[in-house]
């Protein structure tokens, strides 16, 4: 009896790994743009004046933004476009080239961006500004809008 329930729910555990696994890829690419809002919000807010700039913080948000964009293609196997509260829009997996190209930008832009270390506000926008606006392109090309 006790060998039947294991090889059941070794079974039960073997079907349900692809789903799981699945769900796991949408909860790690949300938490990586979790972050990247996060390090936006701060960011534009250094720009507007409404906190004082801080080049340890600004390092900090763009070395975020450039790990986040390193492991953020990797969160995106086919089967994951369903999984989970997905806000990726089908051309992820309709359209390969175009998002392994912008993913590859993204990664390229935000190195780039950490790799000034901007010691003062004017430096910092202009590295800022070249994150957000890929951000920007590819929310409008492989997100799904809701609301």
């Amino acid at each position: 009896m006790m060998l039947r329930t294991s090889i059941s729910l070794a079974i039960a555990l073997a079907l349900a790994a692809p789903a799981l696994a699945q769900t796991g890829h949408v909860a790690e690419r949300q938490a990586i743009m979790k972050g990247n809002g996060k390090g936006a919000k701060a960011g534009g807010a250094m720009l507007k004046g409404e906190v004082p700039f801080d080049a340890a913080a600004a390092q900090k948000i763009l070395s975020d933004m450039a790990a986040g964009a390193k492991a953020f293609g990797t969160h995106f196997p086919k089967g994951s476009e369903t999984g989970g509260d997905t806000e990726a829009a089908p051309a992820v997996w309709t359209k390969p080239a175009e998002w392994k190209a912008a993913v590859a930008k993204f990664e390229k832009d935000t190195a780039a961006a950490a790799a000034t270390r901007p010691a003062a506000l004017p430096a910092f926008g202009q590295a800022f500004s070249t994150v957000t606006a890929n951000c920007k392109s590819c929310h409008e090309a492989f997100k799904i809008k809701k609301g």
